[in-house]
């Protein structure tokens, strides 16, 4: 059984919606670890040593075991330390959390990215057309205040950059995707999100995140 006695580290880097999701679920599961801050420009040691195959952060250390891929590492906390379960017990509805969390990876935020990070005017008109289809989906699918309902859950975690992140790039690229008239729910779902003690408490600083961002967009080539 895991406890405060143990080893918990996690190499991450700041300002990461991946990374967030393994920092809120050790948080939302009051789980003591140590973030080692990642400089992805040049990989540590411990990086290369912890994920050999990706190189990539965010990696969990839970005594000298690494875990990679950020929903991998929400379940396993969430099974390694069984308080304030994050997945559903019951199969069907665990196997629900789990699809449309790979939703959210596989669909929303390829599409959301060719929405919001192209100069191409094609291209841009397409990728929203397509955000906008995805988003309905996550619409229809929230029921709640939450995708847990009353509580943060697996699904939550998942969307978290979709609730923080995206307005971001929203304002960097000029585009709205998410409006309380378009998708009400899922604005709603947002704000209680982002205003949540946990997630507000542990949400990276906007302003050099928008910076970045901001840089980022005007390095694209503009379309011809």
């Amino acid at each position: 059984m895991a406890g405060k006695q143990e080893e918990v580290k996690l190499l991450g880097t700041t300002g990461s919606p991946f990374v967030f999701r393994a920092i809120l679920a050790l948080k939302l599961k009051g789980i003591e670890y140590e973030f080692v801050e990642e400089n992805l420009g040049n990989k540590s040691d411990l990086l290369i040593k912890y994920n050999p195959i990706y190189k990539k952060v965010p990696v969990l250390v839970h005594n000298e075991k690494a875990i990679s891929e950020s929903l991998l590492i929400v379940e396993y906390i969430d099974e390694a330390w069984k308080g304030n379960p994050l997945l559903p017990t019951e199969p069907y509805h665990k196997a629900l959390a789990r699809f449309w969390a790979k939703f959210i990876d596989d669909k929303v935020i390829a599409v959301i990215r060719k929405a919001l990070f192209t100069k191409d005017e094609k291209a841009r008109e397409e990728g929203v057309e397509e955000s906008f289809e995805a988003l309905q989906f996550l619409e229809n699918e929230l029921k709640d205040k939450f995708f847990g309902g009353e509580e943060i859950n697996f699904v939550d975690i998942a969307a978290a950059i979709i609730a923080f992140w995206v307005p971001i790039f929203e304002e960097v690229s000029g585009v709205e995707l998410i409006t309380s008239v378009k998708f009400p729910k899922l604005y709603n779902w947002s704000q209680e999100l982002i205003n949540h003690p946990i997630v507000k408490e542990n949400l990276p600083p906007r302003d050099p995140l928008l910076a970045f961002f901001k840089g980022l967009f005007a390095n694209i080539p503009a379309s011809k």
